[in-house]
């Protein structure tokens, strides 16, 4: 069974930069994606960056050029470095992987999940 830890998060003034990380214990596959998703309360979870097994990297159009994913595939990390963060950017964060290694943004496809960790932007 994979497990993923998540660490990092926090509360930010607009503009501040945030960096969360993700640690995979457990089975590790190949194949595998990984991604970070992200959901605010009464809104639909959503994709924000994903990173296939060979580096590979799409990010959702609200976070482009602001976040930047990687992962370290010897240490089974994932990292999500947040810059010039906005108050819409609040919410919980979750990292997530998929055994598969379709490399997408769709929640349903992500068989493992971290705890979620909580991203505060204020104006």
């Amino acid at each position: 069974q994979v497990q993923l830890a998540q660490s990092g998060g926090g509360s930010v003034q607009s503009g501040g930069s945030l960096r969360l990380s993700c640690a995979a214990s457990g089975y590790t596959y190949g194949r595998a994606c990984m991604a970070w998703f992200r959901q605010a309360p009464g809104k639909e979870r959503e994709g924000v960056a994903v990173i296939n097994r060979d580096g590979s990297t799409n990010y959702a159009d609200s976070v482009k050029g602001r976040f930047t994913i990687s992962r370290d595939n010897a240490k089974n990390t994932l990292s999500l470095q947040m810059n010039s963060l906005r108050p819409e950017d609040t919410a919980m964060y979750y990292c997530a992987e998929d055994v598969g290694g379709r490399g997408t943004l769709v929640p349903t496809l992500y068989a493992y999940w971290g705890q979620g960790t909580q991203v505060t932007v204020s104006s």
